[in-house]
């Protein structure tokens, strides 16, 4: 009795009488209660009210963790139901969560039809990334031998969750289980590529060496393969690699993170058989290989997102393959049709790219070109005949290791042909602009990890050339060109210009006037051995072309430019690079190489790690954009939706197949004249401080009207002449001849009048 009256004094000092909670919320703990439970206690019904609201500031939060409601109820319902209180929580907190979240979750699990399939774990867990809550509240059911997809956008935390289920984070892991985390090995790691391969994967599998080489033979490594290192392997190799210690290795739980990127066709059909004779290990795969997946999988798990959760996602699971799938959520038939998707990329148009007139006229050109590396005795590439124009859209075909990857890095300029000056013809137009999107392009981007994708396009571009490029191998100046320059007294290259049809630097000596540089032809420089600086020369003045100068780099800018990839500001300029997921990872990496405006963008394996629908957007930009398209890729479905021209590479020689489609011509316009953040003393000018200020009237000169640089002496005139608006200097310093009008120099007008 005074048990009751001290409890009932207690309810009343803090009027829980007044308190009103929802009455579903209480016709559901009234049903969870036995009558006589309620008539028996003193203050019975102040307790339920109080109770019922409680139970709805959980709800409200989307919180039903059965222990939290547990610690929370227990003290007010002790009096009412001693003898069975958690009972009475748990049936009370599971009516509440179906009534608030909708048909629980687990009835999706299939419960009452496992198959008669062994249980290996039945989870209900919360998982986020930083300070992002990626899943609450949400069930894992899996059962020994089915294969799941797990299927979600960028983002949404897939490589997240398998990671916590391969290191037994998530609340509740059975810790016997073993399991095995295949990565689709985006992370470039020097320790592991400089390790032996055949030794590693004894080492790692605890197999013998027997094991080991017999399945490597099966899939045609050989032996200086196999005793070779990691890093030497190309990508294709590498992950056929981590395929052979995950059939090696025989976990309970296989976690497969995008397993065929970069594989061949052949490869990925035994892998497909490998996983469908597999009746002990249970699989979880994230592919965006369609075609894989419908192969592959008994059940899939979809990130899921609905009305009455909240903000918050969780997991739900559909018996069957992916078409079955599809068949239940019509939204996701971007799956199967790449035209489906609601999202756009928006790429920037090339630009003018000078002397080329039409979208059929060739910027590139190899003729009898061979390539050998260094220290061989054979040759990679032989007798290579091939031409690109602003129309060419080209997709590269041939198995692992054939040479693909080789011939696009002799287009985009890292190599040079082994017979450059013996009888064949290496042909590139020095103001091409070429994005190269590499295999490993995320080794750059993870050198910056700490900050935002904003910023690390700031830091590569804000001096108005792209900073990372000049800083590779392929443009680095080597000791040997160091000597040469200062032997030659060089302080820089100055300018360029075309005369009677040769390129020709200008270049400057330390200690010389101005007055006195010097031109010289483009083969009296290499014959100098200046190779690597003509190259940063030229790089330089292609970027000044496209307006990398003028552009400013502010973050307001480069979200713009992030937005136009589906790089949302939440990452792109809050988020730092380490949270990104690997398909947002390809975004910001496809931003920052259409920075500059290429005419060229080479693509080696685009569809590894986008989403279904990024690579629908992608797909969509690239047959609208007016630039040239070269691909590497194993996936017939995107690359044939774009390129109807496709290379084969084979035993050494290169076949071409199809034709590219002669395009519209969108590469005209001139250099594009950014808006300029104003200073306070600028602002004023614009508002009537100063009237005569009209040097914005003009835009700026880079080249004159016959294609050549304007040295820095002439910029200087322009300038001048510019800020007076002095049209006859302006059109002398930019050699326009009498009646002609200058593109992109219109207000300058034809000289007869003065505009």
């Amino acid at each position: 009795v005074q048990k009751d009256f001290l409890l009932s004094s207690s309810l009343s000092s803090i009027t829980m009488a007044t308190l009103e909670p929802p009455n579903d919320i209480l016709e559901l703990l009234r049903s969870s209660l036995e009558e006589t439970s309620i008539e028996a206690a003193l203050g019975g019904e102040e307790i339920l009210g109080y109770v019922a609201f409680l139970a709805a500031g959980l709800a409200d939060t989307n919180e039903f963790e059965a222990t939290v409601w547990e610690e929370s109820l227990t003290p007010y319902l002790t009096s009412l139901v001693a003898d069975n209180t958690s009972k009475t929580i748990e049936s009370f907190r599971a009516a509440t969560e179906m009534t608030i979240v909708g048909v629980d979750d687990a009835e999706s699990y299939g419960d009452e039809d496992d198959d008669g399939a062994e249980e290996l774990c039945d989870l209900r867990f919360n998982l986020a990334y930083g300070g992002k809550i990626l899943l609450h509240q949400t069930k894992l059911r899996l059962l020994r031998g089915h294969r799941y997809g797990l299927v979600g956008t960028n983002g949404a935390g897939k490589t997240t969750l398998m990671t916590a289920i391969n290191k037994g984070k998530l609340d509740g892991w059975p810790h016997q289980l073993h399991t095995h985390y295949a990565d689709s090995g985006s992370n470039v790691d020097p320790e592991y590529e400089a390790r032996i391969v055949l030794a590693d994967l004894e080492e790692t599998t605890k197999r013998s060496k027997e094991d080991c080489i017999e399945i490597m033979q099966m899939l045609k490594f050989t032996d200086i393969m196999m005793h070779g290192t990691i890093g030497a392997l190309s990508g294709g190799w590498q992950m056929k690699l981590r395929l052979i210690r995950a059939v090696l290795l025989r976990p309970d739980i296989l976690l497969l993170d995008e397993p065929t990127n970069h594989l061949d066709a052949k490869t990925v059909e035994w892998f497909t058989s490998y996983l469908q004779n597999l009746h002990e290990t249970t699989v979880i795969t994230v592919s965006h290989d369609t075609p894989f997946m419908e192969n592959i999988c008994t059940d899939i798990i979809h990130y899921e997102q609905r009305a009455n959760w909240g903000p918050y996602r969780k997991l739900v699971h559909y018996k069957g393959k992916m078409s079955d799938f599809v068949k239940k959520q019509p939204q996701a038939k971007h799956y199967f049709e790449l035209s489906t998707t609601d999202l756009k990329f928006k790429f920037p148009e090339p630009g003018r790219l000078e002397g080329i007139r039409t979208s059929t006229q060739k910027f590139l050109e190899m003729a009898n070109v061979d390539f050998r590396y260094a220290g061989s005795s054979v040759n990679q590439l032989n007798d290579i005949n091939l031409k690109m124009s602003l129309s060419s859209r080209v997709a590269i075909l041939g198995a692992n290791g054939a040479g693909k990857t080789t011939l696009v890095k002799m287009i985009v300029g890292e190599t040079q042909p082994s017979n450059v000056h013996a009888g064949s013809k290496f042909y590139i137009h020095q103001n091409l602009r070429v994005a190269y999107v590499a295999q490993h392009a995320f080794h750059h981007v993870e050198q910056h990890i700490e900050n935002a994708p904003a910023s690390y396009i700031q830091w590569r571009f804000k001096d108005g050339y792209d900073k990372e490029k000049l800083e590779s191998e392929a443009f680095k100046l080597g000791p040997e060109e160091e000597q040469a320059i200062k032997d030659f007294n060089l302080e820089a290259i100055w300018s360029r210009r075309m005369r009677a049809g040769k390129l020709e630097y200008e270049v400057k000596k330390v200690n010389i006037r101005e007055k006195d540089n010097k031109y010289y032809s483009r083969d009296e420089l290499m014959a100098m051995g200046f190779e690597k600086l003509i190259k940063q020369t030229d790089e330089k003045i292609a970027a000044k072309d496209a307006g990398l100068d003028l552009r400013p780099t502010t973050t307001t800018e480069i979200q713009k430019h992030l937005d136009d990839f589906g790089l949302e500001q939440e990452f792109g300029t809050y988020g730092k690079i380490r949270g990104l997921s690997g398909g947002q990872k390809v975004k910001l990496v496809l931003a920052a190489a259409m920075w500059n405006c290429p005419h060229l963008l080479v693509l080696d394996e685009p569809t590894n790690y986008l989403d279904r629908e990024a690579l629908g957007a992608l797909s969509a930009a690239l047959n609208e954009w007016g630039g040239s398209v070269l691909m590497i890729s194993h996936n017939k479905e995107f690359y044939s939706s774009v390129c109807k021209e496709e290379w084969i590479v084979a035993d050494g020689k290169v076949v071409v197949q199809g034709v590219s489609n002669e395009r519209e011509m969108k590469a005209v316009a001139r250099k594009k004249k950014f808006d300029k953040e104003l200073a306070d003393d600028e602002i004023l000018d614009k508002v009537g401080g100063n009237m005569n200020a009209n040097g914005d009237k003009y835009k700026d000169a880079t080249t004159n009207f016959w294609g050549a640089t304007v040295s820095k002496k002439e910029g200087r005139n322009y300038e001048k002449a510019k800020k007076k608006g002095d049209v006859p200097k302006m059109r002398e310093v930019l050699q326009i001849p009498m009646n002609k009008v200058m593109p992109g120099h219109e207000e300058l007008g034809d000289g007869k009048t003065i505009p």
